[in-house]
């Protein structure tokens, strides 16, 4: 991407504050930002992570987010976007009158009279920020490459995905069916999920394994996230929203459209995201991470085209 100007300490601030906003907005409208493309009927939009055009490589975190509402609102077949320059270096153009989508960078500041004292070792302990980027959907310009993005098929919502059962066994979790509720016991570290046929749709189970199992990746031995929080707590409440939003990334990943399976939890996400305008972005960022992690299982055969990880 291009270089970016360095942001001023309110500039830094506001971009939390838009995001977070932006996502208190969709979610007091009934609307769910990590289903949102795919959430009314006849939707064309391709199902998949955003890439970037030029390197193919997925988008993450909190710009997972920001470009799948962008995909909604811009009414975009494809999930490939690009910055003005890319556009021009694969001999396009974007159209003109067209309005860009601002993606963010995660980077960290030291002060200027610290630098010094800063060992190489040590530089990751800045003051964490974001840097502004914009963005195109592919479908914004003109006089690119016809191959340049290939939308991922939709799969039937009856079918029964070889590459989910192929990833849920290659974590080797504890992973039980039976009950009549799924969930995961961190003290255990188990998950457990009612039968397919105890499911509306069968793509559901794989659906809700997905969300029990990005849980399953917080435990101390895996990605270490906090799981001790009580139902009703904002650790609780925040453990849900990765959770949530992990299982949406997974399934973008394997062709399945992700749908929302913890509704009841609404509530307590908008006052988390009242609280702390940088809490949708560590969620996001958690998710990412989880999702990465949770993938990383499936053989490099299946998962090659459909990786999960930091763009660029």
């Amino acid at each position: 991407m291009s270089q970016a100007k360095p942001a001023s300490r309110q500039d830094r601030s506001n971009i939390y504050a838009e995001i977070t906003d932006t996502i208190i907005a969709e979610l007091e409208a009934g609307r769910f930002p990590w289903v949102q493309p795919w959430g009314k009927p006849g939707s064309l939009s391709s199902l998949d992570l955003p890439r970037n055009a030029t390197t193919n490589r997925p988008y993450s975190g909190i710009n997972v987010l920001i470009l799948w509402g962008a995909v909604f609102e811009g009414g975009y077949a494809k999930q490939s976007w690009l910055t003005f320059r890319q556009a021009h270096a694969l001999g396009g153009s974007v159209r003109k009158g067209e309005r860009g989508t601002t993606v963010v960078y995660a980077s960290r500041f030291i002060p200027g009279e610290n630098r010094r004292a800063v060992r190489p070792s040590e530089e990751g302990r800045g003051i964490p920020f974001l840097k502004r980027f914009t963005v195109f959907n592919i479908e914004q310009c003109d006089g690119l490459p016809a191959d340049i993005a290939v939308a991922a098929p939709r799969l039937p919502p009856d079918l029964i995905v070889p590459a989910a059962e192929m990833l849920i066994d290659a974590t080797a979790a504890d992973f039980r069916i039976g009950g009549a509720r799924a969930y995961y016991s961190p003290s255990h570290d188990f998950v457990q999920v009612p039968p397919p046929q105890a499911f509306f749709e069968p793509i559901n189970w794989h659906r809700t394994a997905f969300h029990e199992l990005g849980h399953w990746t917080g435990h101390g031995s895996r990605l270490k996230r906090d799981l001790t929080g009580s139902f009703g707590s904002k650790s609780y409440a925040r453990e849900e929203l990765v959770a949530e939003i992990t299982g949406a990334f997974v399934c973008a990943s394997l062709g399945i459209i992700p749908t929302v399976r913890h509704a009841d939890y609404v509530g307590a996400w908008l006052e988390l995201l009242r609280e702390d305008d940088r809490a949708i972005v560590r969620a996001a960022s958690a998710a990412s991470k989880a999702a990465d992690y949770l993938m990383a299982f499936l053989p490099a055969a299946e998962s090659s085209s459909r990786a999960v990880g930091q763009a660029a």
